[in-house]
């Protein structure tokens, strides 16, 4: 199968072009920045491309003419909030020129990733814990409005142009690699920083609980409902759960592999206040139930897999730097 991938050279598309090559389908990768270093191994084709150039998008896609196409382009929620206007840009813009050409070069399937910044807290009260697929959406960031918007516009091109376009909603992923531009970042700062330094100041209170997910279970959920039949589907966009520690849970399930780690706690007010307006739990039944989603990976073991990772990456930036 020939597969495209917008927005590549981000931390899920590093494991999920190896995971597709691996499998023996086609890749394109596709980003605005050059192939990095750490995604050289992954294999397939690498091309520049700017999902806000919707010419070069078409251009793209009419040339390639994908069977599948993974859309992960986009600007995360810290970042986004620095430059609101880009991130609309890039989620907003960026995903309706990608589900345009997906309609003119006649893609069957799209698959989109959506994420937790979709909620906030309502009116009313809470959040409901654990937070279903269907609660009324009220987010606080750019990156979870532009979300909301994708999320929509899959389902208008599924229904108007019978694009089989589907996602998962993530909740914060946690890989070997160095951290995006994300409200839930501080937890993978927890591993990369205990490893490189022996402490981290977090950013987030010691009491805060938000859904997290290590990325091989993200990737093996893209692919999954990626290849799932679309008649046992009953939805366009799933929540997927993993775990939802608080953070200094994670510090403790760190100290079992670097006992001398120290972390402290001094949050910062906004991406506090993004954290705050996050489900703490994710309620995902309808994906277990429809395509048998279900993850491999609780905190400790990925603790116990993460580590090592961390102190191979940060070996080979190191060798790279000089």
């Amino acid at each position: 199968m020939k597969i495209l991938l917008t927005g590549a050279g981000g931390q899920i598309g590093h494991d999920l072009i190896g995971a597709l090559v691996a499998d023996g389908h086609e890749v394109v990768s596709t980003d605005l920045a050059p192939r990095p270093p750490s995604h050289a191994h992954a294999g397939g084709d690498w091309q520049r491309l700017d999902v806000t150039d919707a010419a070069g998008v078409q251009h793209l896609f009419t040339e390639v003419r994908p069977d599948l196409v993974f859309h992960l382009a986009a600007i995360l929620s810290a970042r986004g909030e620095q430059d609101p206007r880009l991130a609309y840009d890039v989620n907003q813009t960026g995903t309706w020129n990608v589900l345009e050409a997906c309609r003119r070069a006649k893609v069957g399937r799209v698959i989109f990733t959506s994420s937790i910044a979709v909620f906030g807290p309502p009116p009313s009260g809470p959040l409901p814990d654990p937070t279903p697929d269907d609660v009324a959406l009220h987010p606080t960031t750019m990156y979870g409005v532009t979300k909301v918007s994708g999320e929509l516009l899959c389902a208008y091109y599924r229904s108007r142009y019978g694009i089989d376009c589907r996602g998962v909603r993530f909740p914060g992923l946690i890989s070997a690699a160095m951290p995006g531009g994300g409200s839930s970042d501080y937890a993978l700062f927890m591993y990369v920083d205990a490893v490189r330094k022996g402490s981290y100041e977090a950013f987030a209170r010691a009491d805060t609980r938000i859904p997290l997910m290590y990325m091989p279970d993200g990737v093996r959920a893209l692919l999954e409902l990626a290849f799932a039949k679309r008649e046992k589907l009953t939805r366009t966009m799933y929540n997927i759960a993993s775990f939802s520690p608080r953070a200094d849970e994670i510090a403790a399930s760190v100290r079992r592999v670097i006992p001398d780690a120290k972390f402290t706690y001094a949050p910062d007010p906004v991406r506090q206040g993004i954290l705050d307006s996050w489900p703490k739990a994710l309620d995902d039944a309808a994906a277990r139930a429809d395509w048998n989603w279900k993850p491999r990976f609780d905190l400790d073991a990925m603790t116990d897999d993460l580590i090592p990772r961390v102190r191979r990456m940060l070996d080979l930036g190191a060798i790279l730097s000089h």
